[in-house]
C-alpha cells in the first residue's frame, strides 16, 4: 500500500501553505462534510488572497501620495 500524504514540513519547510486536490469517486450518497470542507477552504483562500491584494494595493497607493504638510500647503 502506498503512503497517501507527504511530510510538507520536511519538503518545503512551510507547513502552512496546503494543496488540495479533488478526485471524483462517485459515493451514494456523497460526503457533504468533505465536500464542505473543501469548499470552505477554497472560499478562504480566495478572501486571503483578495484581502492581501487589497492591502497591497493600499499600500502603494499611500505610498505616492504626498506627506500631509505638503498638502495642505497648497
Amino acid at each position: 500500500m502506498s503512503r497517501t500524504y507527504k511530510d510538507s514540513k520536511k519538503a518545503n519547510g512551510n507547513s502552512r501553505e496546503r494543496h488540495i486536490s479533488v478526485r471524483a469517486v462517485r459515493r451514494d450518497p456523497p460526503d457533504l462534510r468533505k465536500l464542505s470542507r473543501a469548499i470552505i477552504q477554497l472560499a478562504m483562500e480566495q478572501a486571503a488572497a483578495e484581502a492581501a491584494a487589497e492591502a497591497e494595493a493600499n499600500t502603494k497607493r499611500t505610498s505616492n501620495e504626498p506627506p500631509a504638510s505638503e498638502a495642505a500647503d497648497d
